[in-house]
């Protein structure tokens, strides 16, 4: 059974930073390229970053750019989302999924979400 479990999240001031992690099992994780998601109220689930297998490729929509990270450590099974000069809108729940293969455009499992909150 698959499962992927995020951790990290919290309530946090504008400017400050947070650490989320992915720890995933029930799969072979050097198979899987790994991603972050958000969801915020009201709003679509967005894109935020990507990460392949052996992290040479990366990917962050826009508005992080710069300021989050992705990274992943595969003998832990588990994929990081540095986030610092938080700013308000990205307040959300924070999703990680995987895919197997960096170039499918569907996501093949998900994880339940952790709730990032940023304060003005």
């Amino acid at each position: 059974q698959v499962q992927l479990v995020e951790s990290g999240g919290g309530l946090v001031q504008a400017g400050g930073s947070l650490r989320l992690s992915c720890a995933a099992s029930g799969i072979t994780f050097r198979s899987y390229a790994m991603g972050w998601f958000r969801q915020a109220p009201g709003q679509e689930r967005q894109f935020v970053a990507a990460i392949n297998w052996r992290a040479a490729n990366l990917d962050y929509a826009d508005s992080v750019k710069g300021r989050f990270t992705i990274s992943r450590d595969n003998a832990k099974n588990t994929m990081y989302l540095q986030m610092n000069s938080l700013k308000p809108e990205d307040t959300a729940i924070y999703y990680c999924a995987v895919k197997r293969g960096w170039y499918r455009d569907a996501w093949d499992y998900w994880g339940q979400g952790t709730q990032v909150t940023v304060s003005s």
